[in-house]
């Protein structure tokens, strides 16, 4: 994969201190101001916001900021429905909305909620057939599906969204399959840890190394084909804290996580250390790994800002 695609900083903020119209505003533009390029919200059952709502209350306080969904669980929205969804916040929005979408993971969501959660192959299944239908009900004749999971028989998806043939799609995890049909299927790959288990603990460390990248890369890569190199390669920052020791971080890091210093070093999911040493490690992961676009949660919107000044659009 080339190595020169420009650098894109995705900020998360699912759930935000203050839930008013202003301060949702007033985060929009500043995450905006700042260089970002899009503004995300996951999709969970717990205290955080609904995206759908939050997504169309940013795009309206901005004029170029991206929204997206980071990401979409299909189990808890049918394709028809959220197809719908999709093609009206692209459209109200301009042409500034990315489709994220998963398999689900966090079982407390299931749990509480009382949704069966399936086993991963289920789910995975079902993600490709909603994304199947989705497409379908995008594209500018009336949607036929027959599967398993979901039958859509005629029916014309309205509005059309104003990105064509679709809004970029994003699909993200850690695990082969979804990786893979991440491969065939999505514009952008959000590489994760596996969290098969359904939370994030010490157990994922080993799976956020180097080496575990690069196995991840080459199922994104066989499965795509000769889609590859124009698919945009994305990682989640799970820790960023720019300003702090290198030495340090990785020592703790590396304790928390069944990591030597030098795996936590290397890691795509952590940033650490001075602005000018992150910036480094960008570029080396990019050149490294294909990975240019970079995902962070809101606490560290101002702090890694001189990052952003740096490589945005690089």
């Amino acid at each position: 994969m080339p190595a020169d695609k420009p650098f894109r900083f995705t900020v998360q903020c699912s759930s935000p201190n203050e839930v008013t119209a202003a301060s949702w505003s007033a985060l929009a533009r500043k995450v905006e101001d700042l260089g970002y390029y899009s503004l995300t919200v996951s999709d969970h059952l717990d205290e955080q916001i609904a995206p759908i709502a939050a997504l169309m209350a940013a795009a309206n306080a901005t004029s170029t900021l991206r929204i997206g969904s980071m990401l979409f669980c299909n189990d808890y929205r049918h394709p028809v429905v959220l197809a719908k969804e999709a093609a009206t916040l692209d459209a109200l929005s301009g042409g500034r909305f990315d489709l994220g979408l998963g398999a689900g993971w966090l079982h407390t969501d299931y749990e509480r909620a009382g949704i069966q959660l399936d086993p991963p192959g289920v789910r995975i299944d079902r993600l490709e057939e909603a994304l199947a239908v989705l497409k379908g009900l995008f594209a500018d004749k009336p949607c036929h599906f027959e599967g398993k999971h979901y039958q859509v028989r005629g029916l014309e998806g309205t509005p059309k969204p104003v990105q064509r043939p679709y809004p970029p799609i994003v699909i993200g995890g850690g695990g082969k399959r979804v990786l893979s049909l991440a491969g065939r299927e999505a514009d952008v790959v959000a590489i994760n840890m596996n969290m098969q288990k359904g939370l994030i603990d010490a157990s994922v460390g080993p799976n956020a190394t180097v080496d575990a990248t690069h196995q991840k890369i080459a199922w994104i890569r066989e499965a795509a084909g000769e889609r590859f190199d124009g698919l945009i390669l994305q990682s989640r920052i799970h820790l960023a804290l720019p300003g702090t020791d290198r030495t340090e971080m990785a020592n703790n890091l590396a304790a928390g996580f069944g990591l030597t210093p030098e795996q936590a070093l290397g890691t795509p999911h952590a940033l650490f250390g001075s602005v000018d040493e992150i910036v480094e490690d960008l570029q080396v992961r990019r050149e490294l790994f294909g990975i240019s676009s970079i995902g962070i949660a809101v606490d560290a919107l101002d702090s890694m800002a001189p990052v952003v000044a740096k490589l945005a659009g690089v």
